[in-house]
């Protein structure tokens, strides 16, 4: 399969033009311009951590991956929270954010927990996962939870509030009954009641898309946007979860095809796969491809040489590998990076060994 899909040939660049989502199209070409098809797991323990690792390592990466829940410190103020820094930092070193969420249950459960909840998933994370094993309609739900998702953002409210004492010529015709019921409360001496005050709040609507809003949604006093590429665009991307890199894995042939069907069904959410292989067949399928369990072998050795578990099941595979022979686009480096004695440093070797190996696959 892999070494069949035209997509295997084509550069990114060419590729950010075809591609289905719009999220992808603007991921190829983030690709392009950076020269990188890098993704670090980011598999800390604290939020300072994370945003520390997500500054330094930033210039490297096209996408940083997280796992909200392992953050001790996380804070989920909307506004000033850690999902807002990390969209920050994002936008100023030009890469997405992924929560791999791996979402599995009902419809209405997967719902809640992308959309609301402490996290509130969606509002900072431009992509997430699922795990179909609960059945394909879940991604149905996912889809339709960010579509309403997308309308409601898509709109600023303005509020004007005037307080005062009103006279009847203030009044329309819908605060009749209001006046009505305001002239029977007499007190019993015979006094006629009166409104010390009132309060009127008017609100009013405008698309997100016009010339007079800010394009980010956020109030964190950075608005830098990487220079080359606009902002990512407001619509979130969901990867299927079709392969593992674990020994003993039990997602079986026909798992993976139940998610490639579920894929080319939602089209205009599901952006690709995680998968330990390219899984484009058809024509037309034009999904981006991540791959978890990759490392290299010490500076200094080959390359294509050995690299060992980690003993809990994890298996790795170099990038050569993972992306000249499986076909993948985007290779997930986790521990290889983090562990490393100078992070920054050994995110730049990954990246250009990822690069190396794309641009071996073209030609």
């Amino acid at each position: 399969m892999a070494d069949r899909h035209p997509t295997l040939k084509q550069t990114f660049a060419d590729r950010a033009r075809t591609a289905a989502h719009p999220l992808t199209r603007y991921l190829f070409r983030l690709m392009d311009l950076k020269a990188s098809n890098l993704c670090l797991s980011a598999d800390v323990t604290t939020a300072r951590e994370l945003l520390t690792l997500a500054d330094k390592v930033g210039p490297s990466i096209v996408v940083l991956k997280t796992h909200y829940d392992l953050i001790s410190g996380w804070d989920y103020n909307p506004q000033t929270g850690t999902g807002a820094k990390l969209a920050a930092l994002a936008r100023k070193h030009g890469f997405l954010i992924f929560e791999d969420r791996k979402f599995v249950d009902i419809g209405k459960t997967v719902q809640m927990q992308y959309t609301a909840g402490t996290a509130r998933i969606i509002e900072w994370a431009h992509i997430t996962n699922a795990n179909i094993d609960a059945g394909k309609d879940m991604v149905r739900a996912l889809a339709e939870a960010a579509t309403k998702w997308k309308e409601r953002i898509h709109y600023e409210v303005k509020t004007s509030v005037t307080v005062g004492t009103p006279v009847s010529d203030r009044f329309d015709d819908s605060d009749a009954q209001e006046q009505a019921q305001t002239r029977q409360r007499d007190d019993v001496d015979g006094r006629k009641g009166s409104i010390v005050s009132i309060t009127t709040v008017t609100q009013s609507f405008e698309p997100a898309d016009s010339p007079r809003l800010t394009k980010s949604h956020h109030d964190q006093g950075d608005d830098a946007v990487f220079p080359g590429i606009e902002e990512a665009p407001m619509d979130r991307g969901l990867l299927l979860l079709a392969q593992m890199s674990s020994k003993g894995c039990l997602m079986t042939r026909e798992y993976t095809q139940a998610c490639v069907e579920a894929a080319r069904e939602h089209k205009g959410f599901v952006m690709g796969y995680v998968s330990q292989e390219a899984l484009n067949s058809a024509p037309d399928d034009t999904f981006i491809h991540m791959t978890p369990g990759c490392k290299l072998p010490p500076p200094g050795e080959e390359e294509n040489g050995q690299v060992e578990g980690d003993g809990l099941g994890q298996q790795y595979n170099t990038p050569s590998r993972l992306i000249t022979i499986c076909g993948t686009d985007i290779i997930i480096v986790g521990r290889g990076i983090i562990e490393a004695a100078d992070p920054p440093s050994e995110a730049e070797r990954y990246r250009r060994r990822g690069w190396k190996a794309y641009l071996g696959r073209l030609a």
